[in-house]
């Protein structure tokens, strides 16, 4: 356990963002989640709602750093990819 006051104030703000970061990620797996099975169950423009939905999560994940940027841009390629194939 922390010795000094600092290093106690550290825990207690690590476990704050270590808490806030979990429920993001959470969050962002559920949406790709329902995103994927969204393309994939719809076509046409029902699919780009979706993917629009799915795009948005991803880049507020991106942003509050819970997913790096290139780990976004994939996601989203492989979610367009998706839609594409699922509106032919």
């Amino acid at each position: 356990m922390a010795n000094t006051k600092s290093a106690e104030k550290r825990h207690r703000q690590a476990e704050k963002r270590r808490a806030s970061n979990k429920a993001a990620k959470s969050r962002l797996k559920s949406s790709l989640k329902t995103a994927r099975a969204g393309v994939a169950g719809t076509k046409g423009d029902a699919a780009k709602d979706i993917v629009t939905g799915g795009y948005s999560d991803i880049d507020k994940a991106a942003k509050k750093g819970v997913i790096k940027k290139n780990t976004a841009n994939r996601y989203k390629s492989r979610l367009a990819k998706a839609s594409k194939a699922a509106a032919q």
